[in-house]
């Protein structure tokens, strides 16, 4: 395991807000953007395995830790200009995306031609439909009435792998605790309003797939199929279809969660061999 110290720095986005990331290794720059209820540590295991080839930027997305809030005015847009931003600091050619992350690298590779290999894990990019967004009244309401854990409860359900989806909220509810860490839940519960403007965002885009052959980048398209349901199976084919040049990578013992979570090492190779 790479030991190197850890770095933050902030930058200034497009709008003027300030942008921090966390950056570590040496070597070809590589920006990593997070997925939605986390922060750039939550990426440490997959930076420091990356870095061991690379110098790897972890953005702090808006709305997180020392970065600015997402503004009143936020879309994806503004995502993307944030990367861009970091991508003229750092000068990287190389992108990776976990999933809504996945989605906002995407995004910000259409028409432009300053990457040149992008690697995204299980990319939030809806395909008729194929991320829920039938939760989000209801989320709202709970959000509304401060009970959030009730709200996580309502995104949980409905997010999660089918098994779980069965499981009454009640019980859910009482079993979350057991399942993640108390700093991890109060991250998660920090975030419920940023999680809720982004779905919103990935509610929009659904079926807009198509804009992805606008990217010239070359393209590592990875999932993790463990409780994975057959509809985001075929949406991770259809996507993998409009890349102009793409490849694709299946972990089969991963879930979800295989990049920050359940094997940042063994994604961090794969995504290591694609890039060098």
């Amino acid at each position: 395991m790479n030991t190197a110290i850890e770095t933050t720095s902030t930058i200034l986005s497009q709008d003027g807000t300030t942008i921090s990331y966390l950056s570590v290794g040496s070597g070809p720059a590589v920006i990593v953007v997070p997925g939605a209820l986390s922060l750039a540590r939550d990426y440490t295991a997959f930076a420091r395995a990356l870095a061991e080839h690379f110098t790897v930027h972890t953005m702090e997305r808006r709305g997180r830790g020392q970065s600015g809030p997402q503004g009143n005015d936020y879309s994806i847009k503004k995502e993307c200009e944030d990367v861009l931003a970091l991508q003229r600091q750092t000068g990287a050619h190389l992108l990776v995306g976990h999933s809504f992350g996945g989605l906002v690298a995407l995004e910000s590779a259409r028409g432009n031609q300053v990457f040149t290999r992008i690697a995204v894990y299980d990319p939030g990019v809806s395909i008729n439909g194929s991320i829920p967004v039938a939760w989000i009244p209801g989320y709202e309401k709970k959000l509304a009435e401060n009970k959030k854990l009730d709200a996580f409860v309502e995104f949980t359900l409905a997010m999660g792998p089918e098994s779980a989806r069965k499981t009454p909220p009640w019980l859910m509810k009482r079993m979350l605790p057991l399942f993640l860490k108390s700093h991890e839940l109060q991250t998660i519960l920090s975030l419920l309003q940023e999680n809720l403007r982004e779905h919103k965002e990935v509610a929009r885009l659904d079926n807009s797939y198509e804009n992805y052959r606008e990217i010239a980048a070359s393209v590592l398209l990875m999932y993790g199929s463990k409780g994975h349901i057959p509809q985001a199976d075929a949406s991770m084919k259809r996507l993998a279809a409009v890349f102009p040049r793409a490849e694709t990578r299946e972990f089969p013992a991963l879930d979800h969660f295989g990049l920050n979570k359940t094997g940042p090492q063994e994604v961090a190779r794969a995504v290591s061999e694609y890039f060098l």
